[in-house]
């Protein structure tokens, strides 16, 4: 299962009304290839399901995640930070062996 905190739930229902996301969008979270420790983080507002996609909903929020990225990503809470280090969404990830300074790119 993937988690969102209050706070994330607060900003990703603000962003998605912001930029007139149809109802039903949900957060689609994934992971790619890259970054400086090998394996980056994906975040968009989408509205279509794909074959394979698993959902979960946590405190109102749909978070959708295909099938390759949950395996590194179960267990996961996604966060907002509003930092020194700036703004934006943060993945708590406890598979993440090492991260990168930034926390944008992981590896297990």
């Amino acid at each position: 299962m993937i988690t969102v905190s209050e706070n994330a739930k607060q900003h990703a229902l603000e962003l998605m009304k912001a930029e007139n996301k149809p109802e039903g969008s949900f957060i689609r979270v994934g992971v790619e290839g890259g970054g400086c420790s090998g394996l980056s983080y994906k975040l968009e507002f989408d509205n279509n399901m794909k074959e394979g996609d698993q959902s979960f909903e946590d405190k109102g929020i749909k978070i959708v995640v295909d099938r390759k990225s949950f395996l590194y990503l179960v267990g996961t809470e996604l966060e907002f930070s509003g930092g020194l280090n700036g703004k934006g969404f943060v993945f708590k990830n406890p598979n993440a062996n090492r991260t990168c300074g930034c926390g944008e790119s992981f590896s297990v």
